[in-house]
């Protein structure tokens, strides 16, 4: 439910636009806790303080069985144990905060949870549950974040939820201790910066800071660390499934129409914005529920058409516990669409009623649709959902086309294109195992119409076939031959028939779109090793720098930092072998 940033705009704040204030100066709300019920064991933030002391265990794990939140602090730490390691300028700019308050010291103390702001927001954790490889994981929770404020960016009244991820206990911790990991918070901060600057929607990371004296049992015993992280909301699919499988209908209701009015901001302004994006009157003549529900639909759609985009491997998943390949690449979009026939079935009550007016009433509070109309409801919510799942696959269809049509060139999408020209570079690169990002830059750079429109064979091998490809891959000179008769027989006649004939304008197009430095997985893993055990912070700032600018030819010369242009050159070359297929566990 959050949007990506432009790239122009970034580039328009570091030449002088909106200057930003202080963390105090910030405008802060708490519509969450005030807008939505609490749990009633800890209803107000003095009942939380009095809890800290009298009665710490309604803070600690347990069933939160009512509500939507619970308050709760983070934890207090010694400030002269406590290092912050990066701040993201990107993120900084976009809460609306000036750029030097990474220096203040009230900005030190907040980012380790130190400091709380009482009178503007008392601190929270969300109640969700969720389901897990297929099965329903039951009561989750903000079981390590904990929500600080709604931060307001003065201007452009962009609002977001701030949490700290890492920051202690909550009721939701379940067997856990409520704490991160600098593995793994290495992970979130900078593969969520990388992605806005992609412009795909993703969450987004404020700040890096760990403990020198607090370690972690995980997989071994580890640094402990806090991400500051934000959105837009942090509500999910999970924050729904919990209350409808508690069959608690008031507060599904009740939170149903607080992500209308607080997080879309209304009807009328979803239904404005899905019209500016393309989608007409797709939403014309629909009640408030359908609406909501479309609007995620098609907002999940988006994002997952541009994950599909920007990553590429047919059977690879990043998670070691995925045997089944739930979550790789291919299965991707229709795991997505499952969750939202969840989401589904969640709001189906709301939105497929014979008469809306019946929600209000005490008989379905209590007892949901009675048995005389069950069956005639069951038929209705079946087929909005079938009719979403289409309007699912629609999206997502023009989203994926217009994508990879962008980072081809292409100034026209066709039809033709997505079982044309799409899947044809993407069976090239799986067949012959092309690095994927590389492809697409490369393919920028290449003189396609140059003179007497000349492409050669070992031209093409040179562009192409410059890193490790592994076993069971055809020969160089089978795959240079492969290359060039796409090259010679798709590519260029689909350029010449829109007109694109022009390389330099081509090549201005794509290196817009393709990025230069991808942040991989081997990468972060250099990171977090050279961070971790070699003490060095500089090569973090480093790789920050180069995830939010990552469509530059170059960043650095020779002679400004010989070991900064090395380390560049390696993060944006060729991936060796040992970087391909690096998978991780749910908790990095």
């Amino acid at each position: 439910m959050c949007s990506g940033v432009d790239i122009t705009s970034l580039e328009f704040m570091e030449e002088g636009g909106f200057a930003g204030v202080s963390l105090a100066d910030l405008p802060k709300s708490h519509s969450f806790t005030s807008k939505l019920p609490g749990d009633p064991e800890v209803p107000t933030p003095e009942s939380s303080r009095v809890a800290t002391t009298k009665n710490p265990k309604l803070l600690l794990p347990r069933i939160v069985k009512d509500g939507l939140f619970v308050y709760v602090k983070p934890d207090v730490h010694d400030m002269a144990k406590t290092e912050i390691l990066a701040v993201s300028p990107a993120a900084m700019r976009d809460l609306g905060l000036k750029l030097d308050e990474k220096e203040s010291e009230e900005f030190k103390k907040f980012v380790v949870g130190n400091q709380v702001f009482e009178e503007d927001s008392y601190p929270w954790a969300a109640l969700y549950g969720g389901w897990q490889f297929g099965d329903w994981a039951g009561q989750l929770g903000d079981g390590r974040a904990i929500s600080m404020f709604e931060g307001t960016n003065p201007s452009t009244g962009v609002r977001y939820e701030v949490q700290l991820k890492g920051a202690g206990r909550t009721p939701f911790s379940r067997f856990a201790d409520g704490r991160a990991v600098l593995r793994s918070s290495i992970r979130e901060f900078l593969v969520s910066e990388a992605l806005n600057a992609l412009s795909i929607p993703t969450t987004r990371a404020l700040s890096l800071s760990y403990f020198t004296n607090e370690k972690v049992l995980r997989e071994r015993i580890e640094p402990r660390a806090i991400v500051v992280r934000m959105a837009e909301s942090w509500l999910r699919i999970g924050s729904f499934d919990i209350h409808r499988l508690r069959q608690q209908r008031k507060l599904l209701i009740t939170l149903a129409d607080y992500c209308i009015e607080e997080v879309f901001g209304g009807i009328e302004m979803i239904v404005d914005e899905a019209k500016k994006n393309g989608y007409g009157n797709a939403y014309d003549g629909l009640d408030r529920y359908r609406i909501l529900y479309k609007e995620i639909v098609r907002r999940t759609a988006e994002t997952t058409a541009l994950w599909q985009v920007y990553t590429y491997d047919p059977t690879f998943t990043p998670n070691h516990d995925d045997h089944f390949l739930r979550y790789s690449y291919r299965n991707t979009p229709t795991i997505m669409w499952w969750n939202l026939v969840r989401l589904g079935e969640d709001l189906a009550e709301l939105y497929a009623v014979d008469d809306p007016a019946f929600l209000a009433m005490e008989e379905y509070l209590s007892s949901g649709i009675p048995e005389s109309k069950f069956e005639d409801f069951v038929s209705r919510a079946e087929k909005i959902i079938e009719e979403e799942g289409e309007f699912y696959k629609s999206v997502f269809e023009r989203h994926y086309t217009a994508g990879f049509a962008r980072r081809l060139g292409l100034t026209q999408t066709k039809d033709t294109d997505r079982d044309g020209i799409i899947e044809s570079a993407l069976e090239l690169m799986k067949v012959h195992k092309l690095d994927f990002q590389h492809f697409f830059r490369r393919l920028g750079g290449l003189s396609v119409f140059g003179k007497d429109n000349a492409i050669d064979v070992e031209g093409t091998a040179a562009v192409f076939l410059t890193g490790q490809r592994g076993i069971g891959v055809p020969s160089t000179e089978e795959s240079a031959n492969s290359i060039y008769e796409w090259l010679i027989n798709t590519y260029r006649p689909r350029l010449e028939e829109e007109g694109s004939t022009d390389d330099g304008a081509r090549k201005s197009r794509m290196d817009r779109v393709n990025p230069k430095f991808v942040l991989r997985n081997w990468i972060l893993d250099e990171v977090i090793e050279r961070v971790e055990k070699l003490g060095d912070r500089k090569v973090l700032d480093h790789v920050l720098h180069l995830a939010l600018h990552p469509f530059e030819e170059k960043w650095t010369t020779e002679e400004e930092s010989a070991e900064r242009y090395k380390d560049e050159q390696r993060f944006s070359g060729d991936v060796r072998m040992e970087g391909q297929g690096i998978m991780c566990s749910c908790s990095s």
